[in-house]
């Protein structure tokens, strides 16, 4: 058998002979398969067969004996059927020597299978441009008559229209002639409107130059009504505040020095009434540690004032100044919350974008104003309160805590008030 006939399979032979490997391949011990087919065997048969077919037909080609093996195997398993396909695919298998002839009669009957479906797709082919030639035929001829009717249509509209332009040009002489009669009675017209709206405007400018001259006078004496009337606003507001916390502050001290010196006990003793001598010390001094800072905080009436980024930058300078402001203000509301001291935090507010969003109760933030320090405004608060109510101001800042201890202000250092509020 010749490696020719092998190389020049029909492609009907070539299909069977591979669905015949592959079912062989399949079903036969793997001893008896070839090395480079075994990987094929866990497919299954189509898939070899349409997979593995070159693989397959090649070893049919190189090995005689698997060649026999697969004939013996398909014979064993399968029924003869006498397609003359299934016919040669045996014959080549079992090298029969008219298995030559009966290849070339399977290539002659695909050649003449393949040549009648070309000649009936050919006349498909055929019957189809038949009848676009037809349907063209049609259509040019039904363009032709369109064609020559827009040809008739546009020779009548073509005289309809030179008539009209006949016309509209004697309409348009006309309407030339009395639009240059417009435009001179235009610009009179013009140059009489300008000569009124000139007189107009310079009267409405010179009307409107006395209303702006009015409304300012009155804009300021508005101005200096209300300046007035909120200084004066101001200050009652400052005056009431002021005598109300006096009240408050000498009813605390009363109320204090009543339970302090157990007046409802029997009065005072001869040693409440040694003269230069306080249990509880005397305002303007500075509070040097915790248990200090504690009594004071049991004032009655005290108003603690904080000069914020000196404490903050003290304890937490790491932080970024809104951190900063935000665990001082949180710190100090736990504060108030256990005392019950007027706390107000000052702060610079020259750099600041936004005020700390969490505000807690107890606890007044105060930003400076721009041009302003907060060393000016925490000696304005100390100066706006009534005599007699005790202050307190936390602050490590020498010239702030000389001032305000001039009036009378007690003073914390910052890691005094650091350390209180880090035992919460």
């Amino acid at each position: 058998m010749g490696e020719r006939l092998w190389d020049e399979l029909p492609t009907p032979l070539r299909a069977r002979l591979a669905e015949m490997a592959a079912a062989a391949v399949g079903g036969l011990p793997s001893v008896d398969v070839p090395a480079t087919l075994r990987p094929l065997a866990r497919f299954t048969p189509r898939k070899r067969a349409r997979a593995g077919a070159g693989q397959l037909i090649g070893e049919l080609a190189a090995s005689a004996a698997f060649r026999s093996t697969v004939l013996a195997w398909w014979l064993e398993h399968h029924d003869h059927d006498d397609d003359p396909i299934s016919v040669a695919a045996r014959a080549l298998l079992a090298e029969e020597e008219h298995a030559g002839e009966m290849v070339a009669g399977i290539a002659e009957r695909a050649e003449s299978v393949a040549l009648r479906g070309e000649r009936d797709a050919a006349l498909a082919r055929v019957d189809k441009l038949t009848g676009e030639l037809e349907r063209f035929r049609s259509e040019l001829t039904e363009a032709r008559e369109a064609a020559r009717a827009a040809d008739t249509e546009r020779d009548n509209e073509i005289q309809r229209l030179r008539a009209k332009v006949r016309e509209q040009g004697s309409r348009l002489r006309a309407a030339q002639d009395a639009a240059a009669e417009a435009r001179r009675e235009l610009a009179e017209l013009r140059v009489a409107a300008e000569q009124r709206v000139s007189s107009a405007e310079a009267a409405a400018e010179r009307e409107r130059a006395r209303a702006v001259a009015e409304r300012t006078r009155a804009a300021r004496a508005s101005e200096a009504a209300t300046d007035a009337q909120e200084v004066a606003w101001s200050a009652r507001r400052a005056d009431e505040a002021r005598l109300e916390l006096l009240v408050e502050t000498m009813a605390g001290a009363v109320d204090g020095l009543r339970r302090e010196l157990s007046l409802a006990a029997g009065g005072p003793r001869p040693a409440d009434l040694v003269a230069g001598a306080s249990e509880r010390g005397e305002a303007g001094r500075s509070v040097a540690d915790v248990a200090a800072f504690d009594r004071l905080l049991t004032l009655p009436g005290l108003h603690l004032i904080v000069d914020g980024y000196n404490v903050s930058k003290t304890g937490y300078g790491e932080l970024t100044l809104y951190e900063q402001r935000s665990r001082l203000i949180g710190h100090l509301g736990v504060l108030a919350a256990r005392t019950g001291a007027e706390i107000t935090c000052v702060f610079d507010g020259a750099a600041v974008r936004g005020a700390p969003d969490r505000r807690p109760r107890g606890v007044r933030v105060l930003f400076s104003r721009a041009g302003v320090i907060a060393d000016d405004v925490i000696r304005e608060l100390v100066a706006a309160e009534p005599s007699g109510r005790p202050l307190a101001v936390v602050t490590c800042d020498r010239a702030v805590a000389d001032g305000v201890r001039r009036d009378g202000a007690y003073v914390v250092p910052s890691p005094v008030l650091l350390e209180r509020l880090s035992r919460g």
